[in-house]
């Protein structure tokens, strides 16, 4: 089975400009939950002044409480991130380092070998309160400051990254610049340098690639793939970087290999939209509108 992490009360909440309550974060997480997701990206642990939208991230957690059978996750950029979240009961820490030391130096502060020095110290931070820790590098496929980003290199940071033993490694296209073929060779690399951790990936749709780049992911070895509902999402620190690609729409294109159910995931989507006050969703949604409107 694929596995889905379901990142619309993280990454798919972080650029919207209506930033939702509390509590109707937790019902987007609950509606992620009931849908069938197993796990889930629930807060960043950022400085609030920079990304306001995920400012309650201790309350959200506080609020969601423990569920049987579901991980939560929070994503940290630095050190003092990781201890915030260590402070709540969130399951894993979610720590990014970038493949381009322009972007690092401007979202984080940190060139690649900063960064990759500091994941390694979280995940022992990590380790030795007991959490899991995964990583995730990100502008693996291109940076919106400085352009390409080198394959070879991607492949030497999984390596190093992997030798701090974290719970998987993920490749994350985070402005939406790959192609299918493109994910495929990187991908296919990535999986035998880390083996035998796995692989997951997170793609935006900014070109309409997501969905097809996620296919490619998982038939090149990724076991997981992280999604948005709705295709809600964007990153601050990523100028033009459109949506997530849709969780519904992932699930439809993996049919039986992700349990999940669309259904409820769409209702999920129509919910979020009228909370965002927004229209742009995902095709899977506009279909299953579509649908019922004639039943």
């Amino acid at each position: 089975m694929i596995e889905l992490v379901e990142v619309s009360a993280r990454d798919g909440l972080q650029n919207e400009k209506t930033i939702l309550s509390t509590a109707d974060k937790v019902e987007l997480i609950q509606r992620a939950i009931a849908a069938g997701a197993k796990r889930l990206e629930v807060a960043s642990f950022v400085n609030p002044k920079l990304v306001p939208q995920m400012a309650d991230a201790e309350a959200v957690i506080e609020a969601l409480g423990k569920t049987d059978g579901v991980r939560t996750i929070g994503l940290v950029l630095n050190e003092r991130g990781a201890v915030r979240a260590l402070q709540t009961t969130v399951d894993e820490l979610g720590i990014v380092v970038a493949a381009s030391n322009t972007f690092g130096k401007a979202n984080q502060g940190m060139d690649i070998a900063e960064s990759v020095a500091m994941a390694g110290r979280v995940i022992d931070l990590a380790r030795e309160q007991g959490r899991d820790a995964q990583v995730t590098i990100s502008v693996a496929f291109g940076c919106p400051l400085s352009g390409p980003v080198d394959p070879d290199l991607v492949v030497d940071m999984a390596r190093q990254l992997a030798a701090f033993n974290p719970l998987e490694i993920a490749l994350a296209d985070t402005i939406g610049v790959a192609r299918p073929d493109e994910v495929t060779a990187l991908v296919t690399r990535v999986v035998e340098a880390v083996k035998p951790l796995p692989v997951r990936v997170h793609f935006h749709d900014t070109r309409g690639t997501g969905v097809a780049n996620a296919v490619a992911a998982v038939a090149a070895g990724a076991v997981t793939v992280d999604a948005s509902i709705g295709g809600t999402g964007g990153c601050p620190f990523a100028p033009g970087a459109a949506g997530n690609v849709a969780s519904e729409d992932v699930a439809y294109a993996l049919g039986d290999t992700m349990a999940v159910n669309i259904g409820t995931l769409c209702e999920a989507a129509v919910w979020l939209n009228e909370k965002l006050d927004r229209t742009r969703t995902s095709a899977m949604t506009r279909a299953w509108l579509s649908a019922r409107e004639k039943r």
